[in-house]
């Protein structure tokens, strides 16, 4: 491919085509790219970070009982074994440091790399957000990169979010879940979330050593696949198992463990997959590119050939200009449909977004009207935050797919088969939460046995009064009497339970309120990141086809110069300029039918 892009690029060069030749470097950067994302990703304590470890034959993502991993670790091939741990410096309140403008990289020993991620902390004081391992290990090195993301006490919790937004830049997605137990509905939900945004999603059932009835857990989770319309691989894995062949040499083990199977389905699904796209892609770009160039050979070649077929050319090429006019006069048009498009779709954003919160509100002052929320607010704050996270997420997959239909949409009013859909929505979904403020706090007041005598005292001094003055009257006892000591009882204890109850009115009050508060918080973020998408959808795709036009134009303009030049040449330069100009076009012939090889839509046309 390289070969390929070189010859191309020799070509667009010697013809002046500066425009053709921007389009294969930027081929160029994207094949010399060679990294293949998987994310890790699952709930707590499935072992993802043991697989991990388990599949490079490495402990360098931390692995404790009691401690989950709380960074990203992305692993990847290099040729010695290299550790970095990544953040911004802090200040001594914990917040980012006003002077650390960038982030920081510190190298670590690759055996200390497990400690520093589970303390947080690197060596020069600095909040660790994210590390990098390389490896040499033949798993990776075809490209492959493991990105070990943290444990989520739930897949639409803590960092779910973040998790989701960063599938459309993932290869393929390995879904994390022990033999323990079948799947849980979030789980399913992921999975079928994940694959409208990523092309290549397995299930990977772990700790099969540890459950002797794996197998029936396995079945009933392909069940649940199959009944939700999840098309995904499931491979049960044991990493003990792994880990012990690997240090004990033996095959049997190994086959045992049932990593071979991810192993092949990491290298032919994945790893190959996207070598084959990425070719594939390249090879596109080339033929445009050779197209565009033949367009003016051919042409040249033609009136050299044929002068007095020169001038019905030169007309059937200023037809086709005449169309590429048509063709930017639409481009201004699909502008117009493109804008139109992508406010339409900025409103069905913002009200899915919004309808989806009202719904989490109104079921939270359902919550807090069950009970008192100071007395349960901290598993109140979890679970609006679980609600929150998997209804952004759940919002950016539908506003990804929507993208992408818009996309569609825009390529078919343009009339372009060539079109390929950007990374449309990238972005970090846990940024935007970030920036939202924590949920006020509802504290339950703490009332002493003093306060508590002096509510009752003050609710019965007048039952005590009225009552001792009426026996006092009637009966002639004393004002403060059984009787009215009994009433003013009773009264001071009504008194203390309706102060109690406008203490839960009241905090019930303040507690609808903050969530009001917190969830307009989030629809503002999220609505504001939501448009900033949108706004680089418009560009990217006004760019790109507004870029085919330009090229397509200019291909034809330099096809008319070409061919009135071939024209008014006279006989005796006709015939020295035949044999190069044949040599060249059939240059880009060859190298056109070249890349025609790798652009075939099978693998098995693909040549190795």
């Amino acid at each position: 491919m390289m070969d390929l892009l070189d010859r191309a690029e020799a070509l667009a060069g010697g013809a002046d085509r500066s425009d053709l030749l921007g389009r294969l470097r930027q081929a160029r950067r994207r094949l010399q790219d060679p990294h293949v994302r998987v994310l890790v990703v699952g709930e707590l304590k499935q072992g993802k970070s043991q697989l991990i470890n388990a599949l490079v034959s490495a402990p360098v993502c931390p692995v404790d009982d009691d401690v989950a991993t709380s960074v990203t670790t992305v692993v990847g091939w290099s040729a010695a074994p290299t550790a970095v741990l990544i953040g911004l410096p802090r200040a001594a309140d914990g917040s980012p440091d006003a002077e650390g403008a960038h982030l920081r990289r510190t190298s670590v020993p690759i055996d200390a790399h497990a400690r520093y991620v589970t303390e947080r902390r690197a060596p020069d004081g600095s909040v660790v957000d994210c590390s990098e391992v390389g490896l040499p290990r033949h798993v990776l090195a075809g490209g492959l990169v493991l990105v070990d993301t943290p444990g989520v006490g739930g897949i639409g919790a803590a960092d779910g979010a973040a998790t989701m937004s960063a599938l459309p830049s993932a290869d393929a997605v390995l879904l994390i879940s022990d033999a323990g137990q079948e799947y849980s509905a979030p789980e399913v939900e992921f999975l079928q979330q994940a694959l409208a945004v990523c092309p290549n999603v397995a299930c990977v059932l772990t700790k099969t050593d540890l459950y002797p009835h794996w197998r029936a857990v396995a079945e009933l989770d392909r069940r649940h696949l199959q009944q939700a319309g999840v098309r995904a691989p499931l491979i049960p894995v044991s990493s003990t198992l792994r880990l012990l062949a690997a240090r004990r040499q033996d095959r049997a083990l190994h086959d045992e463990s049932g990593f071979p199977e991810l192993v092949r389905y990491l290298r032919d699904e994945v790893v190959d997959n996207a070598g084959v796209l990425a070719r594939r892609s390249v090879a596109h770009d080339v033929l445009t590119v050779t197209d565009h160039l033949l367009m003016a050979g051919r042409a040249r070649l033609a009136a050299l050939e044929d002068p007095a077929g020169g001038e019905h050319l030169i007309a059937g090429l200023q037809t086709g200009r005449q169309n590429a006019g048509d063709l930017r006069r639409r481009s201004a048009r699909w502008q117009q449909l493109l804008a139109d498009g992508v406010t339409d779709l900025g409103a069905d954003i913002e009200y899915d977004l919004r309808d989806r919160l009202r719904r989490i509100g109104r079921e939270a002052e359902e919550a807090i009207e069950a009970a008192d929320p100071g007395a349960v607010w901290d598993e109140f704050d979890e679970w609006l935050s679980q609600r929150v996270r998997a209804t952004v997420a759940a919002n950016f997959v539908w506003a990804h797919e929507r993208a992408q239909w818009l996309a569609a949409q825009v390529a078919a009013q343009f009339d372009a088969s060539d079109v390929e859909l950007p990374e449309l929505l990238g972005g970090d979904e846990s940024e935007a939460l970030d920036l939202v403020a924590q949920l006020e706090r509802v504290e339950l007041e703490q009332v002493s046995r003093t306060q508590k005598a002096l509510i009752a005292m003050r609710g019965s001094y007048g039952g005590v009064l009225m009552f001792g003055m009426v026996t006092a009257l009637a009966l002639g006892m004393s004002i403060v009497n059984p009787i009215s000591v009994g009433v003013g009882v009773i009264l001071g204890g009504r008194a203390y339970r309706e102060d109690k109850a406008n203490r839960v009115r009241r905090r019930q009050a303040e507690a609808k309120g903050a969530v009001k508060r917190h969830l307009d918080d989030v629809a503002f973020q999220v609505g504001k990141d939501s448009k900033d998408r949108l706004r680089r959808l418009q560009r990217v795709l006004r760019d790109h086809f507004t870029t085919r036009a330009d090229e397509l134009v200019r291909s034809l303009d330099e096809s008319i110069r070409s061919a009135r030049e071939a024209a008014r040449t006279d006989a005796g330069d006709r015939a020295g300029s035949l044999g190069a100009l044949r040599a060249q076009v059939a240059e880009l012939e060859s190298l056109r039918a070249e890349a025609q090889r790798y652009a075939q839509p099978t693998l098995e046309a693909v040549p190795a």
